[in-house]
């Protein structure tokens, strides 16, 4: 009886051995928060993700349709005895594969859904020629309009105009392919006689009333300003019924109706239009009626025709004209006119700028958007820049042209749309004064406060009630992750990893799904830790509503509230695989083997260096850093020391160093093509020999990438396998061995020991080569043996066990001893690129500089390493760091996590806030001093650490 009741509570695993699991098994209590954690590599990712999100997965994958099923046989199941409870499983994992140019950050989160819906439904059309709204009137309406409109007493006439009857009488004709009269006099003779058949006898022309009743007489032969008289009235409450009849007439005979004040002696009468059609009634602009798909840019029905929804073409690209924004007019901003033969041109602007009152003798960037775009644009005689291009373009016969064209080239904001990507009829549609792209340019910090307050009418309130409850709480949950300072309209593809996890949470919670099994993978990477607090509190709201979270983390707070703890271990790699203490963190806390546990103790811990390097005369300066939000700051970067850039999530940290410091020091050296952050000056780089990003970028595309061959030593391994004396009785030389050309490796598959089926509208599947049944190589060559070991077995060793193997191999000991050093000596050696986090990619490319053993003055910037990292590794990458500061290089990191933060030697801390509200610097200087800085938020924390590290 009580395991059953076991059973209905938890899901439970007997028997798990993928990877280096040692047959383990536990249990996951069901709609409870359950925390994975150890040392990296010690098994977590095997147990949460390639275990029970693997089975969950399979699972599903077994309801559907015949089709998929065919592929199961196929496809490896987790090697686990049994697996019992398991809910449907959803793994949000920490890396962004979206590359799609039309998925935004609106898209993704089924915001832009709601928002088309909403914009559909209560927007409203403001003519894009006149300012003023458009509507399809009712009689009803019309009328009631009129009479609030008109003076109690005031006479009017009812007319609707003659040329739309005109027109329909002329389209029915050809239709019927009737052209009728010969003459225009004949045929309007024809519509007024039609007129008179319907029972009309006054027409209203020019102030004046005609009879219908001798046309042949009219001194005209067009229609227009001439009107059918419908009806004559005197504004009343009681007259209603009759105004709605004669509007009824007008609506039905031409779609619109004109009332006209009848006083006498006024000069100018009042006239109001009316229609039932979406057309504008004062300048006759005709709309499409909104719906849905008019505001979808991947509809060719919505999205904008010059673009094609992308907002953005290839054309002249405002960016290379002007390159250098802090340059003045006068200096020579325009790039495009600074050559000799245009200098007429720069006559010419700046003639222009003198007559329209632009300065020309301040930074381009400076001046206000209008400013901007009269230079761009023209005004009056000038044809501006634009028109510049465009004179240029009737010379393209010429090949410098062409040629000088092609330097001014790119792809520039659309402009038509100028990047909304939409039409102009759905440009035109308005909710709070916002066009649709107008919101989604906000950020979503902003945008939730514009919905927050958004005022509607009765009526519309009404109808866009629930879509509005949906659109603000996924917006509050954006927030709730961190995200508040990315726009709406930001794409997917330029997300971070940690960004584009956080994404897909924000994502399930919207979608309000329960009874699942969530599986994530350390969401609070990337987060500050001001906002650790508001995600702890969402995933304990999807916990609440009845979903199972499984988190795979480090973090301290997280464990603190986590319901159920398991720690994996001992060590990493073939070391760990074990349930070290599976219970609460009370538990935990007690446990005397798990290494979790002396760090959250304190028996082990991240010290404080006793002594932090003193700032000396190197250093890289940067002055005037304005790129995205940056605010104009200058910053110091002193050299030959640990130094931190810490700040809330969007406070302008991978700007400063990713756009500006490390683009523009390649930039100055020639090996940077592509587009440079805004900034005045960089002084200091003569300091450095080199500059060296090791971001979390995967360090290859394909299986065929792996750490020995990143960090170089395959070369040895291979060497080893042809010097031996089989090798060279059959003649194989060091290329047999290797699984990136032909010779040795298997051909089926070409080296990477899986094959990709497509499954048409599922995701693709990949499979274990069935030749080579994934060794990558061919029989023959796996008979070649070293210490009884062939290739492939030598490839599944981890870099631990290849150390003591290898360890008469000098020359390959010394560079996969690296490995070890920081902290991935329980990888195996042939594992593939695209299985690596970032946090290891990141630390494989770190190993490969470590390997390297000059001095050199060389500046390594690192992007949060501590990704994917336990206590202990964080240990063995900070001494990682003082290796290569005592090589004589400079460590520049960006980071949240607080243990390493303390350890810094300098911090520049941005902010104060994430957004428009950061890009400031707040603060630089020691740890100690930030703790101090009261606008710091960094600071707020780094303070409680401290306090507690004394």
């Amino acid at each position: 009886m009580q395991a059953v009741k076991s059973l209905k509570e938890a899901i439970e695993v007997r028997g798990a051995r993928v990877h280096n699991l040692k047959n383990i098994s536990f249990s996951l209590p069901i709609n409870k928060l359950t925390v994975v954690t150890g040392v990296s590599g010690s098994g977590k990712s095997s147990l949460a993700f390639d275990t029970i999100y693997a089975e969950g997965q399979r699972r599903y994958v077994e309801s559907l349709s015949a089709y998929a099923r065919q592929f199961l046989e196929r496809m490896d199941k987790p090697d686990v005895d049994e697996i019992v409870g398991i809910a449907p499983a959803i793994a949000i994992r920490q890396k962004n594969s979206t590359r799609n140019p039309r998925s935004t950050v609106a898209t993704q989160t089924e915001i832009y859904d709601y928002l088309r819906l909403l914009y559909a439904r209560v927007g409203q059309t403001f003519c894009h020629v006149c300012g003023r709204e458009v509507k399809k009137d009712s009689p009803e309406s019309a009328a009631d309009e009129i009479l609030e409109s008109l003076g109690e007493g005031e006479r009017f006439y009812v007319l609707f105009p003659i040329e739309d009857s005109f027109h329909r009488l002329d389209a029915d004709a050809r239709k019927k392919k009737k052209t009728g009269a010969k003459s225009e006099k004949l045929r309007a003779t024809a519509v007024l006689l039609s007129l008179m058949g319907h029972g009309f006898s006054r027409l209203f022309r020019k102030g004046e009333t005609l009879d219908l009743n001798r046309p042949e007489d009219y001194p005209f032969e067009d229609f227009e300003e001439t009107f059918v008289l419908v009806d004559r009235l005197k504004a009343d409450q009681k007259i209603r019924t009759r105004l709605v009849d004669s509007l009824e007439i007008c609506f039905r005979e031409s779609g619109a109706a004109v009332i006209r004040s009848a006083e006498s002696g006024k000069t100018d009468p009042k006239v109001l239009n009316y229609s039932d059609k979406f057309i504008c009634k004062y300048d006759r602009t005709v709309y499409e009626e909104p719906e849905p798909r008019l505001f979808s840019f991947n509809s060719p029905f919505g999205a904008c025709p010059t673009c094609q929804g992308f907002g953005n073409t290839t054309g002249v690209d405002y960016e290379l004209v002007v390159p250098n924004p802090l340059l003045s007019l006068k200096q020579g901003a325009v790039d495009a006119f600074s050559r000799p033969s245009h200098k007429w041109a720069q006559r010419e602007l700046l003639k222009f700028a003198g007559m329209e009152g632009i300065p020309a003798d301040v930074p381009f960037a400076d001046l206000t958007d209008e400013q901007k775009d009269w230079i761009f644009e023209g005004k009056g005689k000038w044809r501006g820049v634009k028109g510049f291009f465009d004179y240029l373009e009737t010379k393209k016969y010429k090949l410098h042209v062409r040629v000088f064209l092609a330097k001014f080239r790119g792809y520039t904001a659309c402009p038509e749309c100028r990047g909304g990507r939409l039409r102009q009829a759905a440009r035109d549609v308005k909710v709070g004064g916002l066009s649709l792209p107008e919101t989604v340019a906000l950020s979503i910090k902003d945008a939730s406060e514009f919905f927050g307050q958004l005022s509607l009418s009765e009526e519309r309130e009404q109808i866009a009630e629930k879509l509005l409850s949906e659109i603000r709480r996924r917006l509050r949950f954006l927030v709730d992750v961190g995200l508040d300072y990315l726009t709406l309209g930001r794409l997917a593809s330029t997300l971070s990893g940690g960004e584009a996890q956080r994404i897909q949470l924000a994502t399930n919670l919207g979608s309000s799904l329960v009874g699942a099994l969530y599986v994530l993978d350390e969401p609070s990477i990337g987060l500050h830790p001001r906002d650790n607090a508001r995600l702890i509190k969402i995933l304990e709201n999807l916990r609440d509503i009845g979903n199972t979270v499984l988190v795979v983390e480090h973090d301290e707070e997280m464990m603190h509230v986590a319901d159920h703890i398991l720690d994996i271990g001992l060590y990493a790699g073939e070391y760990g695989g074990n349930v070290v203490f599976e219970g609460d963190f009370l538990g935990l806390i007690q446990n005397e083997i798990s290494l979790t546990a002396k760090y959250l103790r304190g028996d082990s811990e991240i010290r404080i260096p006793a002594q932090r390097r003193k700032p000396g005369k190197k250093k890289i300066e940067i002055v005037g850093a304005r790129e995205h939000n940056l605010k104009n700051i200058s910053v110091e970067i002193p050299l030959e020391m640990f130094v931190c850039i810490t700040g809330v999530s969007g406070s302008g940290k991978s700007t400063l160093v990713h756009d500006i410091l490390y683009a523009g020091i390649k930039k100055k050296r020639g090996e940077w093509q592509s587009r440079v952050g805004l900034f005045k000056e960089i002084t200091g780089e003569k300091y450095l020999d080199d500059v060296v990003l090791v971001d979390q970028s995967p360090i290859g595309r394909t299986p065929r990438s792996n750490p020995v061959t990143y960090i170089k030593a395959y070369d040895a391994i291979r060497e080893v396998f042809a010097s031996t004396n089989l090798s060279q009785t059959k003649g194989y030389t060091a290329s047999h061995f290797s699984f990136n050309v032909p010779g040795g490796r298997c051909e089926t598959c070409q080296g990477s020991g899986t094959v990709t089926v497509e499954m048409q509208f599922l995701a693709d599947v990949e499979l274990v080569c069935e030749d080579c049944r994934g060794t990558r190589f061919r029989d023959e060559i796996l008979e070649v043996r070293y210490k009884g070991k062939n290739i492939a077995e030598v490839l599944e060793m981890t870099v631990r066990e290849a150390i003591s193997f290898f360890k008469d191999v000098k020359k390959l000991i010394n560079k996969i001893k690296v490995l070890d050093d920081v902290g991935l000596g329980y990888l195996r050696l042939g594992q593939s690129a695209t299985t690596l986090s970032g946090g290891e990619a990141q630390r494989v490319k770190l190993a490969a500089h470590l390997a390297v053993k000059t001095r050199s003055k060389t500046l390594f910037i690192f992007d949060e390493p501590t990704t994917g990292l336990h206590f202990d590794d964080i240990n063995k990458l900070l001494s990682a760091f003082r290796a290569l500061l005592d090589n004589g290089s400079s460590v520049l990191v960006i980071e949240h996590n607080l243990d390493v933060i303390k350890t810094a030697d300098h911090i520049i801390d941005l902010g104060p806030e994430g957004g428009v509200e950061g890009g400031h610097l707040v603060a630089a200087g020691t740890p100690e001093k930030i703790a101090r800085a009261k606008d710091s938020h960094t600071g707020k924390y780094l303070k409680e650490i401290l306090k507690t590290s004394d």
